[in-house]
């Protein structure tokens, strides 16, 4: 990864969530690390295939090249990833727009509270 792009992905079985939190300014390595960890971590989910949840915290994310989220918007598009539900918590308005453009899925919010985005996912 670069100096500032980060990520980390977990899993709760019980519940059959994805928790994913970004943060920083992202390269095409770093993008590449992340689809092959998230691929990763689709394979140990306990559901069956897109029956899972997904909670997206991208709050700390930097505004990014168009490359990268071209990048992004590949994976969120991929059908072994796609989850039930997908939720985003954006920071600012700017990268809340930026993140909009990812998707145009019916099953998809965006949030500034993790808290709503978390009930909305089991609502």
């Amino acid at each position: 990864m670069t100096a500032n792009a980060h990520f980390s992905i977990t899993i709760d079985p019980a519940l059959h969530l994805m928790s994913i939190r970004m943060g920083g300014f992202f390269s095409e390595a770093d993008v590449a690390g992340f689809d092959a960890l998230l691929r990763d971590k689709v394979k140990t989910l306990t559901c069956g295939p897109n029956e899972h949840v997904t909670l997206v915290d991208v709050s700390d994310m930097k505004i990014q090249l168009q490359d990268i989220v071209q990048m992004f918007a590949k994976i969120v598009s991929t059908p072994r990833h796609r989850s039930r539900r997908l939720a985003f918590v954006t920071g600012s308005s700017l990268a809340r727009m930026q993140t909009r453009r990812l998707t145009d899925r019916p099953d998809v919010e965006f949030f500034t509270d993790p808290d709503a985005a978390k009930a909305w996912l089991f609502d």
